[in-house]
C-alpha cells in the first residue's frame, strides 16, 4: 500500500520487532544513507493486552515528533474511514524477507520505492549510552552482592534485553525471563502488573506460595510493546505514582542526562500526587494531564517537561515521545548504582525498600490503589458516570452520604469532572475524568478506560496521603480502608 500510493522508502525493523519506544527513538534519531528522516510510524500492536489471531490487534500512528497521533489526526482518520470507496495496492510486489538486514529496491509505477529492513537496537542502545552512565550500572550488575530478573513476558523487549542487559551491562543472561517475542504472548497477558507476571512475582518473593530460595534484590516485568514498566525490591512492590516521583527526585544526581537540572514534571490526572510534592520540593515546574501520552509530547515538544508519568506503569522522559520500559528499568538501576557507589563491597546494600521507604520519609506517602471493573455494559457505564457528576451540584448530600457510611473519613471540599487546556495549542480536551477531591489531600477518581476492545472498563482510583513519618509504614490497603 506504501509503494502503490507513491511512498519512497519504508524502514522495518529486523523480523518486524520494533518496541513502542524504540519507534519514537528512530523518527526522532535515525538518518537514511541519503539523509532523509521518517515522517511517521505505523505500529501494528496488542500492547499491553493478550495478542494472537483470537485476541487483541491495534494499528497505531505516530507523527514526525515520534509521537503518538493526537486526537485532531485520529479524528480526521476516522472521518476518511467512513467515506472511503477504494484503496490503492501493488499486488505485484514481491516479498521482502525482513529477517535480512539490508535495503530493497523496486521500480514502482509511482517510481522508485525501498525497503529498508534494519537492527534497530543499534540505534536504542546508542541513545541510551548518551542518557546513563552505563559503566556505573555495569559495576552494580556485575557486583556479586547485586541480583537482577527482568520478565519481558515474551513481549517485544526481548529483542533488546540481551543486547543491554547481558551483552552491554554484564547481568548474567539466566536474569532474563521470557524473552523470547512471541505473537500471543505465550499465550499470556502481557501487562506488567503484579496480577499478569505472576513468575517475576513469585521470583521477587511477593507470591503466595512460599520459597526457601533467597529473591533477586531487584526485579522489573516489561509489557507487549515495551512501554510500560514494572518495579519490584525484594519482597516489595513499587507503585508507578511512587516510581515516577522517585525517579525525578532522583534523576539529577543519579542519571548524567539530567545533571543540568529538570525543566519540568508531568503526571496524568489518575495518577497519585507523590510526584506533586517533589515538584513542590524541589521547585520544579509541574503539569497535571490527562491520562494519553501525547499530552505530555506537547509539553516536552516545548522544552517545559523533562520527566513524567502515568499510574498505569508508564514512566518516561524527553529523549522520546513515548513511554519506555527500559529506559524505567535503566533510571532506577541508576539510582541504586548512586546510592551504593561507595558501598558495592560493604556489608549491606541500599536496597530498592530502602530508597522508597526513605523518600516517604522526605515527602510523605499517598497510599493508593486501583480497581478495575472490566467488560461491564457500556450503557450502563455511561449512566454510573453520568450519576456521579450530577451527584457533584451538592456536596452537602455527598457529605451526608459518606458520614452515614463512614465517619472517619474526612469531607470532600471540591468535586469536579477533570478538564485540560493544553499549555501549548490551547486545545481543550473534556470528560477526563471525575474526581471527589476531600479535606486532608485524599481523592476518590472515576474513569471509563478505552485501552480494551470489548465492552467498558470503569477504573476506580482510591488515594490518601500521609505526612506523618511514623504512619507511613502501613500496610496500603488497611490505610485506604475507610475511603
Amino acid at each position: 500500500m506504501a509503494a502503490a500510493n507513491g511512498v519512497r522508502r519504508v524502514w522495518v525493523g529486523q523480523n518486524s520487532l520494533m518496541s513502542t519506544p524504540v519507534v519514537s527513538a528512530v523518527i526522532r534519531e535515525r538518518i537514511g544513507a541519503d539523509g532523509s528522516k521518517a515522517t511517521g510510524a505505523f505500529i501494528l500492536t496488542a500492547s499491553h493486552n493478550p495478542g494472537g489471531p483470537k485476541e487483541d490487534f491495534g494499528i497505531k500512528y505516530n507523527m514526525g515528533n515520534g509521537g503518538p497521533a493526537p486526537e485532531s489526526v485520529t479524528d480526521k482518520i476516522f472521518s476518511n474511514t467512513t467515506t472511503i470507496s477504494e484503496y490503492l495496492i501493488s499486488e505485484d510486489l514481491p516479498d521482502v524477507d525482513i529477517s535480512v538486514v539490508g535495503v530493497t529496491s523496486f521500480s514502482e509505477p509511482e517510481g522508485p520505492f525501498d525497503v529498508d529492513v534494519f537492527d534497530s537496537s543499534v540505534n536504542y542502545i546508542k541513545l541510551m549510552k548518551t542518557i546513563f552512565d552505563f559503566e556505573a550500572i555495569k559495576k552494580l550488575l556485575t557486583s556479586p552482592k547485586f541480583t537482577f530478573c527482568y520478565d519481558v513476558l515474551h513481549g517485544v523487549a526481548g529483542a533488546y534485553a540481551k543486547h543491554i542487559f547481558v551483552e552491554e551491562l554484564g547481568a548474567d543472561e539466566s536474569s532474563l525471563l521470557n524473552c523470547v517475542p512471541k505473537e500471543d504472548f505465550g499465550g499470556g497477558h502481557p501487562d506488567p502488573n503484579l496480577t499478569y507476571a505472576k513468575e517475576l512475582v513469585e521470583r521477587m518473593g511477593l507470591g503466595k506460595s512460599s520459597s526457601n530460595v533467597e529473591p533477586p534484590e531487584f526485579g522489573a516485568a516489561a509489557d507487549g510493546d515495551a512501554d510500560r514498566n514494572m518495579i519490584l525490591g525484594k519482597r516489595f512492590f513499587v507503585t508507578p505514582s511512587d516510581s515516577v516521583a522517585i525517579i525525578a527526585a532522583n534523576a539529577v544526581q543519579s542519571i548524567p542526562y539530567f545533571a543540568s537540572g529538570l525543566k519540568g514534571v508531568a503526571r496524568s490526572m489518575p495518577t497519585s500526587a507523590a510526584l506533586d510534592v517533589v515538584a513542590k520540593n524541589l521547585n520544579l515546574k509541574f503539569f497535571e494531564v490527562p491520562t494519553g501520552w501525547n499530552f505530555f509530547g506537547n509539553l516536552m515538544d516545548a522544552g517545559m517537561c523533562s520527566i513524567c508519568g502515568e499510574e498505569s506503569f508508564g514512566t518516561g522522559s524527553d529523549h522520546i515521545r513515548e513511554k519506555d520500559g527500559i529506559w524505567a528499568v535503566l533510571a532506577w538501576l541508576s539510582i541504586i548504582a548512586f546510592k551504593n557507589k561507595d558501598n558495592l563491597g560493604g556489608d549491606k546494600l541500599v536496597t530498592v525498600e530502602d530508597i522508597v521507604r526513605q523518600h516517604w520519609a522526605t515527602y510523605g506517602r499517598h497510599y493508593y490503589s486501583r480497581y478495575d471493573y472490566e467488560n461491564v455494559d457500556a450503557g450502563a457505564a455511561k449512566e454510573l458516570m453520568a450519576n456521579l457528576v450530577s451527584m457533584q451540584s451538592s456536596l452537602s448530600d455527598v457529605n451526608k452520604l459518606i458520614k452515614e457510611i463512614r465517619s472517619d473519613v474526612s469531607e470532600v471540599v471540591a468535586a469536579v469532572e477533570f478538564e485540560y487546556k493544553d499549555h501549548v495549542d490551547g486545545s481543550v480536551a473534556k470528560n477526563q475524568g471525575i474526581r471527589y477531591l476531600f479535606g486532608d489531600g485524599s481523592r476518590l477518581v472515576f474513569r471509563l478506560s478505552r485501552t480494551g476492545s470489548v465492552g467498558a472498563t470503569i477504573r476506580v482510583y482510591i488515594e490518601q496521603y500521609e505526612k506523618d513519618s511514623s504512619k507511613t509504614g502501613r500496610d496500603s490497603q488497611e490505610a485506604l480502608a475507610p475511603l
